[in-house]
């Protein structure tokens, strides 16, 4: 029996001409693992929400949804809330407690366990997710990638047939983000939890998975197994194409008769079989390689010898008087025309290291300088007024008007422009990231990657000089990604600056002019990408893990 039958869906937002989902039929097998695709905005956080009724959205709603067989409006609270498992895009916006012990307690004691069976339930999923060393942890202690951890397991300590995850892994860095993705391919392996999964990064996932379905605009376009998915993708020469894993790209690239790689596995066997006698020594790679040919190749950063944008030199910070060290010793220059990306695991202290560039904190040793001003000696309506501007890793946090043109409006409520010339910059704002249809939703009504667009816009009116990005292309499908690097390079060009802070390997890798390794507080190593990837063995891209066996560098 399916564990979800959905059949002729259609639905559409107050307000909205468009139906965000258009007939929508689709069965979700007992025991499968699925993954969800598509671009940005194509209905795949829509779909998902009305498989949870009480995540379902307002609006307009025809067809039906069966969940084991019955309707799922006739499901009762109880069976909905522990019989269906959600995990959210945002850690945060999931954990309400303040412990990790009474947070994994907390669904079971809302259902009306005994405190033994309780006890039980929490001690297995504690053992099971590896949560015993930070068991009686505050959850505010907790790194990212921890607390969606925590959310799984709270989850599944209600043992649900269903789990449900809504890009569960756009805040976590690439080694949390597999070790998360390999716990729920245990938990459908091991206990046969149905799971249904939306992704933007399908790298890892797509190995991992039974079935992949594709949407667009609303609609199903393509549902199957992932290799015929990414084979009939290529056929169509669809845009979705280019969100395939590097393996199949690659593939499709060279003309040949061999098996279609899915993993970086099968890729490294078929790039072997396909040279055969042709493929080259392999050479020592790491720092010998890159010092060798690899390093003449090296591109060279744009603007080296331009001024600095920003600068910190020598800088600590803690969050409390007596508490730990954050930021250590941390010493950085970005150049003027340079887009600089900062990569690390969660919780290292990136985040940190804008908040002190952007004057939210302040180091207690060190100095921080913009365009060869000390930050301290800005006032903030200069500092913002063209100089700074700052895209938090929580966009929402941008978010304060009831639509989206309101909010756009809002950034330029006291400038000394006309309303004519306010809405002008406006329209020209929501083009640039396309979101003209959108300006009249509320903000929060977007998908994570259209309110990344819109908070993108809302940053980009003031026209800074200086751009901090936190998590950027987070829930971004790869079109916009492509559009992204074209803004921030248009950017740099005019000799402006961008510091990120990213978890996108790939997007890094192909724009950005430096990247460094942010580590314990500190920059640990920085190069140019093909300097920093190549001699990194997580922390590099796919395609460098597929070749590296016969080209190092």
């Amino acid at each position: 029996m399916a564990s979800f039958a959905i059949k002729d869906l259609s639905f559409t937002y107050p307000l909205k001409d468009r139906p965000a989902l258009d007939k929508v039929n689709l069965a979700l097998g007992d025991g499968e693992f699925v993954v969800l695709c598509g671009k940005s905005g194509c209905g795949k956080s829509t779909l998902l929400r009305h498989l949870k009724p009480a995540l379902t959205p307002h609006g307009a709603r025809n067809g039906e949804i069966l969940f084991c067989g019955r309707p799922l409006e006739e499901a009762d609270a109880r069976t909905q809330a522990s019989e269906i498992g959600y995990v959210l895009q945002s850690p945060d916006n999931q954990i309400v407690t303040d412990k990790v012990w009474h947070e994994l307690a907390f669904g079971l004691e809302s259902l009306g366990y005994d405190k033994q069976t309780i006890r039980l339930r929490v001690a297995e999923m504690a053992s099971f997710f590896g949560i015993q060393t930070w068991f009686r942890k505050n959850v505010a202690e907790l790194s990212g990638g921890q607390k969606q951890l925590l959310n799984l397991a709270s989850v599944m300590a209600m043992q649900p047939g269903v789990l449900i995850l809504d890009e569960p892994t756009s805040q976590l860095d690439p080694i949390a983000a597999s070790e998360f993705l390999e716990t729920v391919a245990k938990i459908n392996r091991e206990l046969g939890t149905t799971v249904i999964l939306s992704e933007h990064r399908l790298e890892e996932v797509f190995p991992l998975a039974d079935r992949a379905v594709v949407m667009e605009a609303g609609r199903i376009l393509a549902d199957g197994p992932p290799a015929a998915v990414g084979q009939e993708l290529r056929g169509v020469r669809h845009d979705m194409f280019a969100s395939m894993p590097a393996p199949m790209q690659i593939y499709a690239g060279v003309d040949n008769t061999l098996a279609c790689p899915l993993t970086v596995r099968d890729g490294r066997r078929w790039l072997s079989e396909l040279l055969g006698s042709r493929a080259p020594a392999a050479q020592p790679s790491g720092a010998a390689a890159v010092s060798g040919a690899g390093h003449k190749r090296a591109k060279k950063p744009r603007g080296e010898t331009a001024p600095a944008a920003v600068e910190l030199r020598e800088c600590w910070f803690r969050y409390e008087k007596k508490g730990q060290d954050v930021i250590r010793d941390l010493s950085l220059s970005v150049r003027q025309g340079e887009l600089f990306a900062v990569l690390g695991g969660n919780g290292t202290g990136k985040t940190t290291m804008l908040t002190l560039v952007s004057g939210l904190n302040r180091p207690y040793r060190g100095k921080i300088s913009l365009f060869g001003r000390p930050v301290s000696k800005y006032t903030p309506g200069e500092l913002f007024g063209g100089n700074l501007g700052v895209l938090p890793q929580n966009p929402q946090a941008l978010f304060v008007k009831k639509t989206v043109r309101l909010d756009l409006l809002e950034m330029l409520s006291g400038s000394a422009l006309t309303q004519q010339e306010q809405e002008r910059r406006v329209a020209e704002a929501a083009e640039l990231v396309e979101i003209e249809e959108l300006l009249e939703v509320h903000p929060y009504d977007l998908s994570g990657g259209e309110q990344q667009r819109a908070a993108l816009a809302k940053v980009l009116l003031l026209k800074p000089k200086l751009l901090l990005l936190d998590e950027p292309t987070k829930g971004l499908d790869n079109h916009f990604k492509a559009k992204l690097a074209q803004i921030l390079r248009k950017l740099c060009a005019a000799g402006g600056a961008v510091l990120m802070v990213s978890h996108d390997i790939e997007f890094c890798a192909r724009h950005a002019d430096r990247c460094a390794m942010f580590f314990d507080g500190g920059i640990s190593t920085s190069g140019t990408p093909a300097e920093f990837f190549s001699g990194n063995s997580f922390y590099t891209t796919a395609a460098n893990r597929m070749a590296r066996h016969l080209f190092p560098d």
